[in-house]
């Protein structure tokens, strides 16, 4: 844009623009492009715009269970580089020693300014990036983000990693609608939750725990000490193993009955809510085809038609790194405020 458009955009004046321009150039924030091309009455008006490489934000996801990974990414949220970190039964301390590390391996990789770290985390954690419970991760009252903060020196923000894949998302995906439901399968069962373009974390920041959701009448016994919890059914280790212990006729059948059992779940969600999209993230062979068309038609089933019949319910195929965009995202917000 040019800085008259940003003016009447803004509605601030002219002087003001040019001085606020000016800023950013000074920190490498926005940069000239050249002159506008298409044709205009007048002098041809010089356009602006955000350099996407200006600042990096450093993203890590420790929700894996055989390796913590994470990545360099742009303003604009896009990936410019890699690393990750052996991190088999890696958990409390010598876990958070871990992040430092990576984070300090991610920062080598680049001479261009940081603006922050983003963490994704499993568990159930507070605004200010104390992880109050990850079971997972051994991690009990820890203040993440400001020990990670102390020992790199940059500002450091830390969130649950299916909230997390929500934001990424809904930020740096094709998301149809304001309101949108992540359900990931990958590490357990949980849900991110967007309405009105806002994160849903709820009172206690455990808003989107469905996993121990009771669904069935079952044996087996759940790490919660309850039985027929829907993560029995439909998380990936769980799902997984199911499918192996049936022969390969019958694999459509473990599959189809995970997403009925997710569909009972989601149907007074969806209803409650209105909510337009739902997006389950996890191993592609488990997900789409037979647990997909299941989860789909019972959620219609359930919920009537003024409900369901403009709600989405799709999978992301290939996609590892939505935790790591929300994990920017999340930087980006409270660095910038341009999320």
């Amino acid at each position: 844009m040019s800085r008259s458009d940003l003016a009447r955009t803004s509605k601030l004046t002219a002087p003001t623009i040019s001085a606020l321009v000016a800023e950013l150039e000074a920190e490498g924030l926005v940069t000239d492009i050249g002159l506008r091309e298409e044709p205009r009455i007048g002098k041809p008006a010089t356009l602006v715009q955000i350099d996407d490489d200006a600042r990096y934000v450093i993203a890590i996801d420790v929700s894996g269970t055989q390796r913590f990974t994470g990545a360099l990414v742009n303003l604009r949220g896009a990936v410019v580089n890699r690393a990750e970190v052996p991190a088999v039964d890696v958990r409390g301390e010598p876990a958070v020693e871990l992040v430092v590390e990576l984070a300090e391996k991610l920062r080598a990789l680049t001479s261009r300014p940081v603006l922050g770290i983003g963490v994704g985390s499993p568990g159930i954690i507070d605004p200010a990036g104390v992880v109050l419970e990850a079971v997972k991760m051994s991690w009990v009252d820890l203040p993440l983000a400001g020990r990670i903060a102390d020992r790199t020196g940059l500002p450091t923000h830390v969130g649950n990693d299916v909230n997390l894949e929500a934001l990424g998302v809904y930020h740096f995906r094709p998301a149809f609608d304001q309101d949108l439901m992540v359900v990931s399968i990958e590490h357990g069962v949980g849900v991110g939750l967007m309405i009105g373009g806002r994160l849903v974390e709820g009172a206690r920041f455990a808003a989107g725990e469905i996993g121990h959701v009771t669904v069935v009448e079952a044996d087996e016994l759940c790490h919660c000490g309850r039985r027929g919890c829907l993560e029995m059914l439909l998380s990936a280790t769980h799902l997984a193993r199911r499918c192996k212990q049936v022969p390969p006729s019958e694999r459509d059948r473990p599959l189809r009955e995970a997403g009925n059992a997710l569909g009972v779940v989601l149907a007074p969600i969806v209803s409650a809510l209105n909510l337009s999209e739902v997006v389950i993230t996890g191993p592609t062979e488990l997900i789409d085809g037979p647990l997909l068309q299941a989860v789909t038609q019972t959620t219609r089933a359930r919920t009537l038609p003024s409900t369901s019949d403009g709600l989405s319910i799709r999978s992301l195929i290939g996609e590892s790194e939505l935790t790591m965009l929300g994990a920017a995202a999340l930087v980006l917000s409270a660095e910038l405020g341009v999320m």
